[in-house]
């Protein structure tokens, strides 16, 4: 039986398919067009811009979602947070370290390349500390380890990685003894690098009283939906007193035990003294930022040596007001007048980078960049073969990594100092990752960290003109559209 006329007529009419899908392909140009609007006037690089101006324009289907989960430049809040000079962590910590400062550090003759990185660091090179250097895996955490179980009073804890695994289950039962033996412990983790980590392993921490919290990367209405920032930092703090930064995180294969990856080289750095409160202070910063806490922590210097070496403890960040990590590196190639040795497991540096490469090899510098053979990151590797030729014809001489994975992080400038952090030589180190560089000026430390870049290119090819020459097509092709993404990575 049919419906009444007026029945019928009541119904409501569909809207032909063409312009649904007519009104959802204007909706996304026009989402495009204003998101191209937002990456002309944030993203830091005219390259990374013109990437993305781009590809919102002309596949906005694909790029408006992709930008607005990696396309921010800048972490909105902690921006706010970290150049307030009135915010509540400034003016806690203002009275705390004021002691800090009677341990700066001046250099017999003024120097413009202290003054700007310590400009950068908003922090003084702090003299009276001893370091260690640590090759590797098992003396890293033999020595983390050995610093956990003489900790009396609190430990900070905080890595980009951390694995349930064998050498994770091992920080996890010392964290949780010293936790039950009356140790205030703060563990910081980084949510994106440390996904797979289980709620299991983090209640058994919160269980023994251990205070655990992930950095929170999406904290704040303008990050909610970004996945771009995180936090590479390593850190661990004892008392103050001691501290551990560089490059290995909490893993099997940090230690050469994941057969598939093979020999793992990394290193890590060990400070005692001043420069140890400095790092905890890059440490609070991010804890406040996670919890809108601050721990009641030791803030007096403990000045171990009278003779003791200078340390700064530059940390970087997409908070900075400037470019600090590539900031830092330039800085470092134009201080060297006979050498720098820089070694970076991701290394597609940015072009004010090359630049300095090239101008300190063509002005006699001995030049030198220790990277790996294989990486874990194709891109990055494919997209090194797009810039290496003019490097290589500049003078800079490139070393490739044989006897396993190279992930360290350190450099080294003539015999005036060396460092060892986080930072790798990419755009994600520069602009988008939370990092952190302890700079060493001592010349016995910087031949000591030059006799380990000696032993690391010993088991090293050297790389000549005719290796990037000889590349097939479809190699040279891989290459610049690897390049070319190198600004968004």
């Amino acid at each position: 039986m049919s419906a009444p006329a007026g029945e019928a007529r009541s119904q409501p009419r569909r809207r032909p398919r063409w312009r649904v899908l007519l009104t959802v392909v204007i909706g996304f140009h026009l989402l495009g067009f204003l998101s191209s609007l937002d990456a002309l006037m944030s993203t830091r690089t005219s390259q990374g811009a013109v990437a993305w101006i781009v590809s919102l324009n002309t596949v906005p289907y694909v790029a408006v979602p992709a930008y607005w989960v990696f396309g921010a430049s800048e972490f909105r809040g902690y921006v706010v947070a970290r150049r307030d000079v009135d915010s509540s962590l400034a003016r806690a910590l203002q009275p705390k370290t004021e002691e800090l400062w009677s341990h700066q550090y001046f250099a017999a003759e003024p120097s413009k390349h202290l003054d700007g990185v310590q400009q950068l660091a908003r922090w003084p090179f702090l003299d009276g500390n001893q370091v260690e250097l640590l090759v590797d895996g098992e003396a890293t955490f033999d020595s983390i380890f050995q610093g956990i179980e003489q900790a009396e009073r609190y430990l900070l804890v905080q890595f980009y990685i951390v694995r349930d695994d064998e050498v994770g289950r091992e920080l996890q039962r010392r964290l949780v003894e010293r936790a039950r033996d009356g140790l205030e412990v703060y563990f910081l983790y980084d949510e994106i690098g440390s996904y797979r980590l289980p709620g299991s392993y983090l209640d058994t921490l919160r269980e023994a009283g251990v205070h655990v919290h992930h950095f929170h990367s999406t904290r704040g209405r303008g990050n909610r939906f970004q996945l771009n920032f995180r936090n590479h930092r390593k850190i661990v703090v004892a008392d103050g007193e001691q501290a551990w930064v560089g490059g290995l995180n909490v893993a099997d294969e940090y230690l050469g035990r994941d057969p598939g990856i093979g020999p793992w080289r990394d290193t890590h750095l060990r400070i005692e003294g001043p420069s140890a409160l400095a790092l905890q202070s890059v440490f609070l910063e991010d804890w406040h930022w996670a919890t809108e806490e601050i721990p009641e922590l030791e803030w007096q210097p403990a000045t171990v040596a009278d003779d003791g070496v200078p340390v700064l403890i530059l940390p970087s960040g997409p908070a900075d007001e400037f470019e600090t990590a590539s900031l830092m590196m330039q800085q470092a190639i134009h201080a060297a007048d006979r050498r720098i040795w820089i070694a970076s497991p991701y290394f597609v540096p940015d072009e004010g980078v090359q630049g300095m490469l090239k101008l300190a090899a063509l002005s006699g510098v001995d030049v030198r960049v220790l990277i790996p053979e294989v990486t874990d990151n194709p891109l990055t590797t494919h997209a090194a073969y797009a810039f290496l030729g003019p490097l290589l014809d500049a003078g800079v001489r490139v070393y490739r990594y044989e006897e396993g994975f190279l992930h360290g992080k350190a450099f080294v400038v003539d015999d005036m100092g060396a460092a060892v952090g986080t930072v790798n030589l990419d755009n994600r180190s520069f602009r988008l990752n939370f990092e952190v560089t302890a700079l060493v000026m001592d010349p016995a430390f910087a031949r000591e960290t030059a006799r380990m870049f000696e032993a690391d290119f010993a088991r090293s090819r050297e790389m000549t003109p005719q290796d990037v020459d000889d590349l097939p097509l479809w190699r040279r092709v891989a290459a610049r559209a690897a390049y070319l993404l190198a600004p968004v990575l």
